[in-house]
């Protein structure tokens, strides 16, 4: 549980003050990761603590590349020393790999991280993709919805989440299925 705490103090460090909506979505993203403890087992407190720190890439201390789950992964693995399978999950979270295309950082982010394993990354995924911007629970469609509706069509995360929109849905529903399994 101190991986947790660390998360979550090193996230308020970073976004509260700069990015409140930010660090608003974040609480409810580890919130929802905190939920998935019946389904992670040994593996609860790796995901809760990705769930604090997915988006500290935003954080304007940190932005370098402008695409915040690879400038939070670097800052975790060169700042902070953080554990591998940590960064890993950060840099992969919500289907990254898609807007890294979209941006022309697919293989840096490829040659830095090994990919997480899927169950983690669904873990993770889930928690973000039914959080909105708020910290306030929704739907995965709701949530996709939300974002197509800041971004122009034009711009690549509109374009991204597009792209990754049935991967997404399909990572919420393989977790949704989890939980139903064991209540």
């Amino acid at each position: 549980m101190g991986h947790v705490h660390w998360a979550r103090d090193l996230a308020r460090e970073l976004l509260e003050r700069p990015l409140p909506r930010r660090w608003a979505h974040s609480q409810g993203v580890a919130e929802q990761a905190r939920s998935l403890r019946a389904v992670l087992g040994d593996d609860a407190d790796l995901v809760e603590a990705s769930a604090w720190l997915h988006d500290i890439g935003y954080s304007p201390d940190l932005a370098t590349t402008g695409f915040h789950p690879l400038d939070g992964a670097r800052y975790l693995r060169e700042v902070q020393e953080a554990d591998e399978g940590l960064c890993s999950l950060v840099a992969y979270h919500s289907c990254a790999v898609v807007e890294a295309e979209e941006r022309g950082l697919l293989a840096p982010l490829k040659d830095e991280f090994a990919a997480p394993p899927g169950d983690l990354l669904d873990a993770l995924t889930y928690s973000d993709m039914t959080t909105g911007p708020d910290g306030v629970h929704l739907p995965v469609e709701r949530r996709l919805s939300e974002i197509l509706e800041r971004y122009a069509p034009e711009d690549l995360v509109h374009r991204s989440i597009t792209r990754s929109s049935p991967l997404l849905t399909a990572s919420v529903r393989s977790v949704e299925q989890r939980l139903a399994e064991v209540n």
